[in-house]
């Protein structure tokens, strides 16, 4: 992650709330980031030094039409200084800033398979005795795992996984 979309992404925020569009523009940079992550053909398009950024800008602002006027703004202003290949990493960075500036802390679960709604309330349940601040679930399928799980909000991990367990026994047996 670069410094820059740090920056970028702590000025959209700022203006966004001045605005009111916070939430808004928040929804804007996650399609973005999926769009663009989903699609190598714009990634590439984006990253590639041969296409002129007016061009890019005006495909951007054609694709993410239904935007926010600031985040149509953003492309303008990424094509003035020619950082179109952080475009990804802003809209990245925009979440993290929108998250901690209201108080939502992402816990990511990591499940052997995908987690249901029933499943998903317990868990959020669990989580809220340990954080008083708004939780979303992020679930990641890794069936390495076996069973159980891992949650990680922040820099914290509990790990309940049928891997670690198995491989806490093998240590043990190993000594």
């Amino acid at each position: 992650m670069s410094r820059a979309a740090i920056r970028y992404a702590k000025a959209i925020l700022e203006t966004a709330q001045d605005t009111g569009t916070a939430a808004q523009v928040a929804d804007d940079m996650a399609h973005i980031a999926q769009t663009v992550k989903e699609n190598n053909e714009l990634k590439d398009f984006i990253g590639s030094p041969t296409v002129k950024g007016d061009a890019k800008e005006n495909a951007l602002k054609e694709i993410f039409a239904g935007s926010q006027p600031l985040t149509l703004g953003l492309f303008h202003l990424l094509q003035s200084n020619s950082r179109f290949g952080i475009l990804t990493h802003i809209a990245e960075q925009y979440k993290v800033q929108y998250d901690e500036a209201n108080g939502i802390e992402v816990a990511t679960v990591t499940t052997a398979f995908p987690l249901d709604a029933a499943l998903e309330a317990k868990v959020l349940a669990k989580i809220k005795e340990f954080s008083d601040k708004k939780i979303t679930i992020k679930n990641i399928v890794d069936p390495a795992i076996i069973g159980g799980f891992i949650i990680r909000i922040g820099d914290k991990q509990f790990n309940a996984s049928v891997a670690s367990r198995l491989l806490t026994l093998k240590r043990e047996l190993s000594n």
